[in-house]
């Protein structure tokens, strides 16, 4: 049994991170995004941008929907 390695994993999962936008610390695990599902759940497979944060600029960036749509007549 590799009780090192898991030890190893554990601290990984519960290690904290600051958000580049906000500069606020949180949860690696809880409010950040991960990017790379093929590697296993290390530190550098999240985001450096937490989930509010990334929320906020895709709205802020989402093009508006066109209501009134004309089609031109052909």
């Amino acid at each position: 049994m590799d009780l090192d390695g898991q030890i190893k994993l554990g601290h990984l999962l519960l290690q904290d991170r600051k958000c580049r936008s906000c500069g606020q610390l949180k949860n690696l695990v809880e409010s950040f995004y991960r990017t790379r599902k093929d590697r296993g759940p290390v530190a550098s497979s999240y985001s450096y941008e937490c989930k509010d944060c990334t929320i906020k600029r895709i709205m802020k960036t989402k093009k508006p929907k066109v209501s009134n749509c004309e089609y031109p007549d052909w």
